[in-house]
């Protein structure tokens, strides 16, 4: 995801200066006018606006570590990475402004600027900035957007996963086209996810989301979501592949 950000804020004509944990996954953006950051601690020190886009918590907490005492005393921190409200709340306890904003949609959005971006804290001091990536949605205090964004991807992923039950339980009733029924009722949008081209969301990493969930409540429905999810051959494989 953090790619096809970059590109847009490339497209704005923003400086911008990037680093990744994989550095060849940097280069392009390179290639594509960016400077390239050989530490996290470089790319952060001199800039007004941080962006960190990672996979987990564990991740962003590492990141975190290392920019925080980087960061110039009047620099903004905008998250996107969907780590959930507390670790949002334990960012800020130790770094400059930050805005939380993850986003919903994959990386076919990202590229195009449609994400819906969901964000808490003052939005007002990085709105240009957020709307570079699509429609802002001001979600209240810090951390509201991380708790919305928990709250709609799970229904993504539990929507996602019963489609794929559904259409195998058509096929083994002899329905036709079972996705194409589905498609006519509330599970349309689910559909449309599984059919889906261009969107990359690794069951890996959904599984990790539905496990930010579990760790609010005791869910039983997403329990069995994420036991499927993490029982899949390959973890890399994108979520609207799960009928495959």
């Amino acid at each position: 995801m953090g790619a096809p950000l970059a590109r847009r804020l490339l497209s704005a004509e923003h400086d911008l200066t990037v680093w990744n944990r994989t550095a060849e996954r940097a280069a392009p953006l390179g290639a594509a006018g960016a400077a390239i950051a050989a530490t996290p601690e470089e790319a952060a020190s001199a800039a007004d606006v941080v962006i960190t886009m990672l996979a987990d918590g564990p991740a962003l907490e590492a990141v975190a570590e290392r920019i925080a005492p980087a960061m110039r005393p009047d620099a903004r921190l905008i998250e996107m990475s969907t780590v959930g409200p507390a670790a949002v709340r334990a960012l800020a306890a130790r770094m400059p402004t930050v805005v939380d904003a993850p986003v919903m949609g994959s990386v076919d959005r990202a590229a195009a600027g449609t994400l819906t971006v969901l964000a808490g804290g003052d939005v007002d001091r990085v709105a240009d900035i957020l709307a570079t990536f699509g429609t802002v949605v001001r979600c209240g205090e810090l951390g509201a957007g991380a708790a919305r964004k928990i709250l709609l991807i799970n229904a993504v992923i539990g929507a996602v996963t019963l489609t794929a039950d559904l259409a195998e339980l058509g096929a083994g009733l002899g329905v036709p086209d079972p996705l194409d029924l589905l498609a006519e009722g509330p599970l349309a949008g689910a559909v449309a996810r599984i059919r889906a081209a261009g969107a990359d969301f690794p069951l890996g990493l959904a599984a990790k989301d539905v496990g930010l969930a579990l760790d609010v409540a005791a869910l039983p429905v997403l329990d069995a979501v994420r036991e499927r999810l993490l029982k899949a051959p390959d973890q890399e494989a994108d979520l609207g592949k799960v009928l495959k």
